[in-house]
């Protein structure tokens, strides 16, 4: 007989062991250590650029080539993995990730950190095609928001506390240091996932066929193009935007991962903002956020002296950009989902 964290919890259960919830935290975990991999380069740009002697646009790519490895790996995982347990994936995701960041930390040349940041976004992209999936076959469905909740929570915390504990180890200590502690973290969470997860085998192969008739959808296909025009809007200035503060608005080095820190806490106010106001009327909220995206954008760019002479101004619209671009996704899985 089968214990309980041998396989996928009955779906009509009334109750969810207290075993299976420590597992969804370990999940979150893994949403944690993987978005804070992500993103960790933007706060550690201005380092890794003087150190390794490339210039600030090149050390970009740091960004830049996670997220079209991404992009490309996530519709794809799942066609290639067949009928592989999730569980078997999840944790060679998580592992990979681990590996690539102990890779950058010890790279000795921008080349090899550009293609551990080519393994995280393998990584990456494989770890959100499963994640959701994963969460929702833990427990009940009377409990799936709660878990959902949780395992996604942990993108939220990421850009609150992750990126921001990133940036300053890396400013305190060295940036190699911060991509080693990222490494770790990330075996620690294959550790708990590797005990807590049960196994889930899959309930059915994804075809590609599937995924084409999906894309002939034209919701799905408005909010692939509404997604991809707002987030590569955000990450086209987000990922300098250690050199932008220094350069634009004055602040000091040291102060990067303090304004992060207020960057993701706006996030959680434009979380909640939202999924209000997308509840009421997701449409009016998606082209206000998308609006709200392109003002903060522009502003910066077209009255950076000002910003410069103006803390206040400055932290307006720095409030408004975090506030702007994860709601920016809220709203537009909503319409999706909807």
């Amino acid at each position: 007989m089968m214990t309980v964290a041998d396989s996928a919890v009955d779906s009509t259960a009334d109750k969810v062991p207290l075993r299976r919830w420590f597992a969804v935290v370990a999940v979150a975990l893994g949403t944690f250590s993987m978005v804070t991999s992500e993103q960790l380069p933007v706060g550690l740009l201005t380092s890794v650029s003087g150190a390794l002697g490339v210039s600030p646009g090149t050390a970009g790519l740091m960004v830049t080539v996670p997220g079209l490895v991404a992009s490309a790996t996530a519709p794809i995982l799942p066609v290639a993995i067949g009928r592989l347990d999730r569980r078997v994936v999840l944790l060679g995701l998580i592992a990979l990730m681990a590996a690539a960041n102990v890779l950058a930390a010890f790279a000795p040349n921008f080349g090899l950190l550009l293609a551990a940041r080519f393994l995280v976004g393998i990584a990456i992209g494989g770890f959100w095609a499963l994640a959701a999936g994963i969460a929702v076959r833990m427990v009940p469905a009377k409990y799936v928001p709660q878990a959902t909740a949780i395992a996604f929570g942990g993108a939220t915390a990421a850009n609150v506390l992750g990126i921001p504990a990133g940036t300053l180890i890396g400013e305190l200590t060295d940036w190699r240091i911060a991509f080693g502690l990222l490494g770790g973290l990330g075996l620690l969470v294959v550790v708990a996932l590797l005990w807590l997860l049960p196994r889930m085998p899959a309930t059915e192969p994804v075809r590609l066929r599937t995924l084409g008739e999906q894309f002939r959808n034209p919701v799905v296909r408005a909010g692939v193009l509404v997604t991809f025009l707002m987030v590569s809007g955000h990450f086209a200035a987000f990922t300098f935007v250690s050199l932008i503060l220094q350069s634009v608005s004055g602040i000091d080095k040291s102060m990067v991962g303090p304004a992060l820190l207020a960057f993701g806490a706006a996030g959680i106010v434009g979380n909640f903002v939202t999924g209000v106001a997308a509840g009421r009327n997701v449409r009016t909220a998606l082209i206000t956020i998308s609006t709200l995206i392109a003002a903060v954008l522009a502003l910066f760019a077209l009255i950076g002296g000002i910003i410069a002479d103006s803390a206040v101004l400055s932290a307006v619209l720095w409030f408004g950009a975090g506030l702007s671009v994860l709601a920016a996704l809220v709203v537009s899985t909503t319409r999706t989902a909807r």
